[in-house]
């Protein structure tokens, strides 16, 4: 399958730096206090649910045009908890917390979501890997 963009980040562990190739992402890792870390830089965590929000957030635009409405003010706030597992694993969960303009709230705006979640490439990647629930707000 040919992608039409392919994102390179380059990461030595949660306490460190991930770098992009291109250099416009250059951040401090670090891990957080409830895992016995400092805290003081940001963690994978973190970034999963910056990159799910704003995916989501995109997706949700792309569908109201697609479907004649209007969702310029739509926001998504991602919520990405790490959950300890047997045998010494790590699972993640997402909530997606979606804000709605006034005029899509309702099930025009539950249906709006529920679409979005179809297309958005980070719903599509965690489909069956994660729970993942939507809130409509």
């Amino acid at each position: 399958m040919n992608a039409i963009y392919t994102a390179i980040a380059t990461s030595a562990g949660r306490d460190g730096r991930s770098v992009t190739n291109d250099g416009r992402l250059d951040v401090t890792l670090a891990r957080p206090k409830e895992f016995g870390g400092d805290g003081a830089g940001t963690n994978p965590e973190q970034l999963f649910a910056a990159g799910y929000s704003a995916c989501f957030a995109s997706a949700l635009q792309l569908v109201a045009r697609r479907q004649g409405v209007d969702a310029a003010d739509a926001s998504v706030t991602a919520e990405i908890g790490l959950h300890p597992a047997d045998g010494g694993r790590f699972t993640l969960s997402a909530v997606l917390r979606v804000e709605l303009p006034e005029h899509l709230q309702g099930e025009a705006g539950r249906a709006l979501v529920e679409a979005t979640h179809q297309v958005c490439p980070y719903s599509n990647a965690t489909r069956g890997n994660i729970p993942v629930e939507l809130v409509v707000e």
